[in-house]
């Protein structure tokens, strides 16, 4: 039988992979419920395992585990809205801090240019006409966005207890997609994609938690004004990579602007978010994650945006993990292993146009398929 082409096979690949994104963008209202139920389930697992070790019966064993995450879910939704209703509570200061710093800016913004305050009243009066008429549509999109969730978020806990319940059926139908020989490869990538999927999100809400706290409580220390509100809103956002982080800054920076009349607990705010998160990213969260699989930036980035263009929030939150999922695959498979490569962050030490022996293919060391305990 003639081999296939090597320019066919990557055709197949790159058509199987665009196949694959057009399914994501059409289908994301059913698949990321899907695949969010299916992390939180595998993170569910040791509990389920440990009260089934004590004779507990199935369904409680894993109604249980559900019901902690949902209260879990519920103190973070409470504590968020009680910080949000002090935030409202300032409103009439806001306001006017608002207006001051609107008026120094218009002042500078004059002087820099041959704009007088007037001329710049007119223009923002014209486009806020113009954003009052697209307010109709808006509200509308906004109203199916608010139901999506709503289903997203009933839709979850029922795919998590049947994701439990019927596991060993999934696993079989797995296996049964390999040939006997492949078995042990299969079950070394299931229960490395188990550890993995474990330690990260575990990690992720220890950060959420520390995150909050630490951030929280020195800006406290320093006087700011919301304090926690920034530091929950920035430990919420840090869960996307790199680009949270941003969105976090400025989303700080304007609270604060909103709540103080100088520029300094700005300067502040910035300074104790940057040393927060030197601390997560240097010393924390490398020793509570301990990933075994490791990301390049570029493709972390890459992912973060693919996945919101697919699937919006949901999909930069679930990029990583997905990402992290896949190398796992790729690197056992001899097929698909340069794509395994092209994800992490194992750089060649030299040029693998000067050296011949970095252009190859190379066995990834793997561990035999046991379970392992996180």
């Amino acid at each position: 039988m003639r081999e296939i082409p090597l320019t066919v096979k990557r055709s197949i690949e790159l058509l199987g992979l665009g196949l694959l994104g057009t399914i994501f963008v059409i289908g994301s209202n059913i698949i990321m419920p899907v695949i969010m139920a299916f992390f939180i389930s595998i993170m569910l697992v040791p509990i389920y395992r440990f009260l089934r070790k004590y004779k507990c019966p199935e369904i409680i064993a894993i109604i249980l585990p559900i019901l902690m995450v949902a209260v879990f879910v519920g103190l973070i939704v409470w504590f968020f809205s009680a910080q949000v209703g002090q935030l409202a509570a300032d409103f009439p200061q806001i306001k006017k801090n608002v207006s001051m710093h609107l008026k120094s800016l218009s002042e500078w913004f004059g002087q820099i240019t041959h704009y007088s305050t007037s001329e710049q009243m007119d223009f923002i009066n014209k486009k806020s006409n113009d954003l009052l008429n697209m307010a109709g549509g808006m509200a509308s999109g906004a109203a199916v966005t608010l139901s999506s969730v709503f289903v997203f978020v009933g839709l979850l806990p029922i795919y998590i207890y049947l994701i439990l319940f019927y596991k060993d059926i999934l696993l079989r139908f797995i296996f049964m997609w390999f040939k006997p020989d492949h078995h042990a490869k299969v079950k070394e990538a299931i229960y490395e994609t188990e550890s993995i999927i474990k330690s990260y999100l575990v990690g992720l809400l220890i950060q959420i938690t520390y995150m909050t706290i630490l951030l929280g409580g020195l800006l406290l220390l320093f006087g700011i004004k919301h304090a926690l509100l920034i530091g929950i809103i920035f430990a919420l956002l840090n869960l996307i990579p790199y680009v949270g982080a941003l969105v976090g800054n400025i989303l700080g920076v304007l609270l604060t602007l909103t709540a103080s009349t100088s520029l300094t607990p700005v300067i502040t705010v910035l300074a104790v978010i940057a040393a927060v998160q030197f601390l997560d990213n240097n010393i924390l969260m490398p020793r509570i994650v301990g990933s075994k699989v490791k990301i390049n930036a570029l493709m972390a980035i890459l992912g973060v945006i693919v996945g919101g263009s697919m699937a919006g929030v949901s999909g930069m939150f679930l990029s990583m993990p997905i990402i992290a999922v896949l190398k796992i695959i790729f690197d056992r498979t001899e097929m698909f292993k340069q794509w395994g490569v092209l994800f992490g962050d194992e750089r060649p030490a030299k040029s693998p146009m000067k050296i011949p022996s970095f252009r190859k293919k190379k066995t990834v060391p793997t561990e035999p398929g046991v379970q392992k305990k996180i």
